[in-house]
């Protein structure tokens, strides 16, 4: 009995890590990447919030729905891979009341006012360390250390080559978040590689509880973590630098204390940056690369990352299997 070689995921972040679980769970061979290194998915809050989201980029009715469905995919995925799946309320507070409520209502997501706050019910959380360990430990010896220097077609499908061994693959997943192209990648495929633009981020982690729950504002959000918190975060397109800004730091303070309510104590905080891939229209590229036979994208969430995994995922592998989601085509990589 022969069988086919293993489906290659380049790239062990949020994208990477769901859309090898997905595919694992299906019944496939697969074999992450994972480059080591920073990790623009452990720089985050961890948020699922389609409602928040929404509001506060104003995006469009369409992409609201795309972001319900990826929320809606997640109770189950987590109860799948042992992560934790925190539902709490969501808050907002401070300036723009009017148009965030506006903006909920328009698409079609519930909230409430509580004492001067807008609270919704309709965004979850994970904490990444705990999730990305939990997919790791499901998907075992499948994940490998190293780094992709190349790859080229073979046959029905790919020679993808590390510094210090070679790989053959079924198919190969890039998830490689804002890095550059890899050399062999097909044309197209490349150039897409090469246009996601690059986003920085900060973010600080307190070891004390400062919001039972995660409370937003103008320019910060605070939310719990751990025993303590992580208090975010910047949006810096076209950085690719990780090293912590302490001036960045200091605006983020100012603005979390503003939207706690509360006066500014001192904290011990860790700031930790990371860089996230955006797409032209902020979702992400899931799906065939335009170019490359058994080739496929899971790449430039922007910051919805978490939110969108297991949706992302999902369609990257129905596509491996010649199947069409219901939301392959907004996430197409050929749509660009």
């Amino acid at each position: 009995m022969t069988s086919s070689p293993p489906i290659v995921i380049v790239g062990a972040g949020v994208l990477g890590l769901c859309t090898a679980f997905e595919l694992q769970r299906r019944g496939h061979a697969v074999r992450v990447v994972d480059p080591g290194g920073p990790n623009a998915s452990l720089v985050a809050a961890g948020m699922i919030a389609p409602a928040m989201e929404s509001a506060i980029d104003a995006v469009s009715v369409a992409h609201a729905r795309l972001f319900r469905a990826g929320r809606g995919l997640w109770p189950a995925f987590a109860e799948a891979a042992g992560v934790k799946l925190s539902a709490r309320p969501s808050e907002w507070r401070g300036g723009d009341m009017d148009a965030i409520a506006s903006r909920l209502a328009a698409l079609g997501f519930e909230a409430r006012l509580e004492a001067g706050r807008l609270v919704t019910d309709e965004d979850l959380q994970v904490e990444p360390m705990q999730a990305m360990g939990a997919l790791s430990a499901h998907l075992g010896d499948a994940v490998i250390p190293g780094r992709v220097i190349g790859m080229a077609q073979e046959g029905d499908g790919w020679m993808v080559r590390l510094e210090d061994e070679s790989l053959q693959a079924s198919a190969v997943v890039l998830a490689t978040g804002a890095a550059a192209a890899i050399e062999g990648s097909p044309p197209a495929a490349s150039a897409l590689v090469q246009a996601i633009q690059p986003i920085r981020g900060q973010i600080g982690v307190v070891g004390r509880a400062l919001a039972a729950h995660v409370v937003r504002g103008p320019g910060a959000y605070v939310a719990p973590m751990g025993e303590g918190a992580v208090i975010g975060a910047t949006m810096e397109p076209g950085r690719r630098d990780t090293a912590p800004d302490p001036a960045a730091g200091e605006r983020l303070m100012e603005a979390a204390w503003r939207v706690l309510g509360g006066a500014p104590e001192p904290l011990e905080i860790q700031w930790r940056g990371g860089v996230r891939g955006a797409s032209p229209d902020g979702l992400p590229l899931a799906g065939p690369a335009p170019d490359g036979e058994r080739l496929f994208l899971a790449l430039a969430p922007r910051r919805n990352g978490w939110l969108l995994g297991p949706l992302v995922g999902a369609v990257v592998a129905d596509a491996i299997e010649g199947r069409t989601s219901t939301y392959a085509r907004a996430l197409d990589p050929g749509r660009f």
